[in-house]
């Protein structure tokens, strides 16, 4: 594991433990963290950086041994999106290569649709905090129609075995989810 990820897993280990489940307590001091993370680009494992040509890849960097958090690098091929989906946890997104755009939805309690509230693109540096408490249905797209794109997740517990919701876009009807992993033989 490079140095500049191991101090940042060891960061992040305290600020969890610190926090004892206050979501405010982890999220402040994790964006800060993460935004240290992304300064640098001579960290990520290349085997974690590697586009599918149909749909973006999740892969795998570090599971905390108790599951309360999980690092996740998200690959974006050109024009690739997520289906609107939700996260049930608290979660830090910082953007290392390229672009990504995020448009945030939510549920009109009167018919269950869906409402757009924003959009927001992230670049290099930049970082951005989603949860249940802040809003976090939302669709994900690389802004770049012709270049790879790669953000840093960071999520509370194992995001790749959390049951989640993706949101009919018309309808707003849930299908339920598991992401995993693309590199799951190796984890």
């Amino acid at each position: 594991m490079h140095r500049h990820f191991r101090e940042f897993i060891d960061a992040t280990t305290a600020i969890v433990s610190a926090a004892d489940g206050n979501e405010a307590s982890i999220l402040g001091p994790l964006r800060a963290s993460a935004a240290r993370l992304v300064e640098t680009d001579d960290w990520l494992d290349e085997a974690a950086t590697i586009p599918h040509p149909l749909h973006y890849q999740q892969y795998l960097l570090y599971r905390d041994p108790g599951e309360r958090f999980s690092v996740v690098s998200f690959v974006w091929g050109p024009g690739q999106a997520t289906p609107i989906h939700n996260h049930k946890t608290w979660g830090i997104i910082a953007m290392l290569r390229g672009a990504e755009t995020s448009e945030r939805f939510v549920i009109d309690e009167s018919d269950g649709t869906l409402r757009a509230v924003g959009e927001q693109t992230l670049r290099p540096g930049d970082v951005d905090a989603v949860s249940p408490a802040l809003g976090d249905i939302h669709r994900v797209r690389n802004v770049f129609s012709d270049q790879v794109s790669i953000s840093i997740h960071i999520y509370g517990g194992d995001i790749g075995r959390i049951v989640r919701d993706m949101h009919d876009a018309k309808t707003g009807k849930r299908k339920t989810f598991i992401s995993g992993y693309a590199n799951a033989g190796q984890t």
